[in-house]
């Protein structure tokens, strides 16, 4: 790369202070030197052009390795969700039987996770082969040695004229160090006050030179070992709500229902004293006014991990051969391994009557009826839970092999990656038949004919002495076991890019134009065991309660990207850029070309106007298109079946269906076409002196033709249309609605096929401030300043067509349904320098979210909430502090407290029922607490 030097301006050189080097103090105290003021052309995501500029129209975060330190963030997953981007809630190792409980996720202004363009050293990450919430691709980010990272870069808005497809919401560049100047080693570890949790690392990494200096190499790698949270680890998780609006009550851990009135039945000759061994002994006999009598225990929801474990390694190499002094050659590897262990607990580790014939006749209690029983840890055995965790193993690699120089006023990078993600899911099940047939065998007894009511339900005369028993460990293990789901993605890239800096005179300056040419192909293919896919005749699986999703297939793409920067006068730049995108997908091209437009207009050299207009799109990801028939328990109400008892769609409070199991099954569509986005921006950056800068940007996003399944709930009110000519709208044919409802003879409700389509449509508005002070305060040392600030302005998503826009931001239902949302995201820092001596003091604070009874009333509003006690949390501050020493030097040692204050969310608990177990918010606050870490870091030679 060719190397101008060019004297900025004092707002180029506060940003730089400010964006590249937060927690280091020299520019500011030198900031009117020359060689200050004199920066190379630099690379930032979000343009291909080199500049001098460090602001442009594009805003670009940039939080450098010292800014990570300092701030105590653990791991790249740390400083993505706690980033003011991050105002969504997610699922993950707190989120318990999610489908991704052992992944990282994070996402920006709330979209979803795969909205968001995921970067190392510019090329694109791996697809995590498990799907987020059990229907989309987006990126693991916990396999990325946070030791190793140079820099992270965000990139906020629409990118998808530079970076292509999934840059919606934007681009996060993780950016690996290239060089070191000496060999270091770090030793770091760390413990949560609260018990559980704590974890080491270990890091090592050198630069290798030859003996003329043309070949290099860095080699690094990082290990690391953590251990799980567990709910009993936590005053608010170990047991149900005892601070909530309504009494707490134990799990039904034996318990006997009313099928039809969801009342429960006392059935033990015994009181419950069969089983008081459970769970420590906490099992015993409780009374439910309104319910009924079951036998539970208090303790058992702490009997889930709220952290997983983790066990991994990571390792990472950058070597470069200069073969001219023009041209250079380069291989880049990268690996990681890790095995993450989970459990998702009691309230998922159970057997009930219900899962395989929905309910049985007791011609003793004359009446239709349900068992359901937990599973203790006395029952399992050994080590109870901890023997029976889920265990994800995650392997993957990237190489890249590559060719930079110049060619006349040219510069080149061309190169070829190979990137591969295998995840193994070593997961614990009970086998269906033999579940069934040992309860058949102990409990239940034979089937004595069909019920007398319906016709359809089995008659069973059960031995309830024996249900209310506890059982051994070889009856436990005898349906019990462990299988294996085994998945992949891979992608081959191949790409040729030249950039002149310096193609014409312009006014302004020299124009610059950089072209690029990529293809290459990708693949996904999840492969679970067969026992754990649903008989497409009876919709069930081999394994009792669950089922998964399968799928797989493979694309080949193609792109051409451009940008042109014309400097059109001394104040006036503008950058234009557009790309074409193409994927052939079984026969069938979705392509879509996409283009921006950015102005940078500098009226005095300390002020900068922005503002960049844009297309983006998704294409139809891999899962979407070839995901298999899967298939999920729901519940919804089924309106043809209220309807024939009187009730009409609009009211069905009191129905005998207005909450009715089914089996749902959903399927990719290789019919679907590319998600589009509008996005535009505008903003000011203004930095009066070397060491101030302030940033004010805003956003604005209209996303169409969002690919979605088919609503359950519009599915069946539109079958209820269908079935009984009453008027009312209709989402799908009347054809495809009775197919895709599927009922058994007697017109019970059995499974619903919801189908993706490309349906929905979102609408988002956002702000954002940055700002970054540097103060020299003489001989106690330095300070420097920086926040920054989110508002999402507006959120709003319409789920099919003719459909009334969903407010996000104001109804409570919908926050909780789409993860979660704070409007308002803010973290500030101060950072005190005195010789060798550094310290800074870390805040986050989350803007205000709907507490559980808004949720559930659906009764809140943003600026006037009703009900009793429906309403909203407030902010949510936690404070980290750090403090390092170098103590010679090549050897520091730092010290991290994170969560000093051990903020924790246990006043959400008044607003969650007592029969919760987790009586806060648990995709948006953890219950974690205060955490501990200690450092050494030396350098050799």
């Amino acid at each position: 790369m060719s190397v101008h030097d060019s004297k900025r301006s004092a707002l180029y050189v506060a940003l730089f202070a400010a964006l590249v080097t937060p927690c280091s103090f020299a520019l500011a105290q030198s900031s009117d030197s020359d060689e200050a003021r004199t920066l190379d052309r630099v690379t930032v995501t979000g343009s291909l052009i080199p500049r001098t500029e460090i602001e442009t129209a594009t805003p670009v975060t940039v939080i450098s390795a010292e800014s990570i330190q300092a701030r105590g963030f653990q791991s790249v997953s740390d400083v993505l969700q706690q980033s003011t981007f991050a105002t969504g809630g997610f699922q993950g190792g707190q989120t318990s039987a999610s489908f991704t409980q052992g992944a990282e996720a994070a996402g920006m202004f709330g979209l979803d996770p795969g909205y968001t363009k995921y970067l190392i050293n510019g090329r694109p990450m791996s697809n995590y082969p498990a799907l987020y919430n059990g229907s989309d691709v987006f990126n693991n980010i916990s396999g990325i040695p946070v030791s190793l990272v140079e820099r992270i870069e965000i990139l906020p808005g629409g990118q998808s004229s530079l970076y292509g497809s999934d840059a919606i919401a934007g681009v996060v560049n993780v950016i690996l160090k290239k060089d070191l100047d000496a060999a270091e080693m770090s030793v770091r570890g760390g413990w949560f006050t609260e018990g559980g949790g704590s974890s080491f690392r270990f890091t090592f990494a050198d630069t290798f030179s030859g003996a003329d200096g043309r070949f290099n190499s860095l080699f690094g790698i990082q290990l690391d070992q953590r251990n799980p949270i567990w709910g009993y680890q936590r005053d608010l998780t170990r047991q149900y709500n005892v601070d909530g609006y309504t009494d707490a009550f134990a799990s039904r851990d034996f318990v006997v229902l009313d099928a039809l009135n969801n009342t429960y039945l006392f059935t033990d000759p015994n009181n419950c004293a069969n089983t008081t061994g459970q769970f420590g002994g906490s099992t015993s006999l409780w009374d439910r006014p309104g319910f009924g009598q079951y036998c539970g225990s208090f303790i058992s929801p702490g009997y889930r991990t709220l952290r997983n474990g983790k066990e991994g390694g990571q390792l990472y190499s950058y070597s470069t051969f200069d073969f001219t002094p023009t041209t250079q050659g380069y291989v880049e590897i990268m690996g990681n391994y890790e095995e993450v262990e989970y459990a998702t607990g009691s309230s998922y580790t159970w057997w009930g009557t219900g899962v395989k014939w929905g309910a049985y006749y007791d011609p003793n209690l004359e009446r239709l009826v349900n068992l359901q029983r937990s599973f203790a840890p006395e029952d399992i055995g050994g080590a109870g839970y901890q023997d029976i965790m889920n265990t994800d193993r995650n392997k993957a690699y990237t190489l890249t092999i590559g060719l930079n120089g110049q060619i006349g006023d040219w510069d080149y990078d061309v190169y070829a990656s190979r990137n591969e993600y295998r995840l193994t899911e070593r997961n614990w099940v009970r086998w269906a038949d033999p579940i069934n047939d040992y309860f058949e065998r102990t409990v239940l007894g034979p089937q004595l004919g069909v019920d007398p009511i319906y016709d359809f339900y089995p008659i069973f005369s059960p031995d309830y002495a024996a249900f209310y028993s506890p059982m051994s460990p070889t009856d436990f293990a005898s349906f019990t076991g462990f299988l294996n789901t085994e998945s992949r993605t891979w992608a081959n890239l191949a790409r040729a890019q030249a950039t002149n800096t310096a193609l014409f005179s312009l006014p302004g300056g020299e124009a610059g134009l950089a072209l690029a040419v990529e293809a290459g192909n990708e693949g996904w293919d999840y492969s679970p065991d067969e026992r754990m896919l649903a008989d497409p005749d009876t919709l069930e699986s081999a394994v009792w309660g669950q089922t998964s999703v399968n799928g797989a297939g493979r694309r080949s793409r193609y792109a051409l990207t451009s940008e042109l920067r014309l400097p059109l006068f001394d104040p006036l730049t503008v950058t234009l850029s557009g790309r074409y995108d193409a994927f052939d997908v079984a026969g069938n091209t979705v392509d879509s070309p996409t283009y921006s437009i950015g102005l940078e207009y500098r009226p005095v050299e300390s002020l900068l106007l922005r503002g960049k207009y844009g297309t983006a799109f998704r294409a139809p990801s891999l899962a979407d298109t070839f995901q298999g028939l899967s298939g999920f328990y729901s519940r919804n109400t089924d309106f043809y079946r209220c309807s024939l008892e009187g009730y009409d769609p609009v009211d069905t409070d009191g129905c005998t269906w207005d909450s009715t199991q089914f089996f749902g099954q959903q399927s990719g569509n290789t019919e679907l076409e590319a998600i589009e986005a509008d996005v535009w921006s505008a903003g000011v950056v203004f930095a009066p002196s070397a060491n101030l800068s302030i940033a004010v940007d805003y956003y604005n996003w209209d996303i169409t033709n969002e690919v979605d399944q088919l609503s359950a709930r519009q599915l069946l009110l539109t079958e209820y249309v269908c079935r009984t000519g009453q008027p009312g709208s209709v989402t799908t044919s009347c054809e495809n609605a009775l197919e895709w409802v599927q009922r058994s003879a007697n017109g019970e409700l059995v499974s619903v096929y919801t189908p993706k389509v490309n349906i929905a449509q979102q609408k988002l508005e956002a702000m954002t401030v940055s700002a970054n002070y540097l103060l020299d305060i003489g001989a106690a040392g330095s300070l420097a300043f920086a926040a920054n600030y989110t508002n999402r302005l507006s959120h709003e998503i319409t789920p099919s067509p003719g459909d009334e826009a969903i407010d996000l931001l104001r109804d409570p239902y919908y926050m909780w349904i789409y993860d979660t949302y704070a409007k308002t995201r803010t973290d500030a820092s101060v950072a005190w320098s005195l010789g060798d001596w550094t310290t800074t003091v870390y805040a986050n604070r989350q803007g205000s979210t709907p507490n559980y009874l808004a949720y559930n009333s659906m009764s809140w509003d943003y600026e006037h909430p009703s009900g009793e006690r429906a309403g909203r949390w407030g902010s949510y501050t936690t404070y980290n502090i750090s403090a390092t020493w170098r103590a010679l030097d090549n050897l520091t040692f730092s010290a991290m407290v994170n969560n000093a204050f051990n903020k924790m969310p246990d006043n959400q608990a008044r607003n969650h029922p007592g029969t919760t177990t987790t009586p806060y918010n648990n995709y948006f606050y953890d219950v974690f607490g205060r955490a501990v870490y200690l450092e050494a870091k030396y350098q050799f030679n």
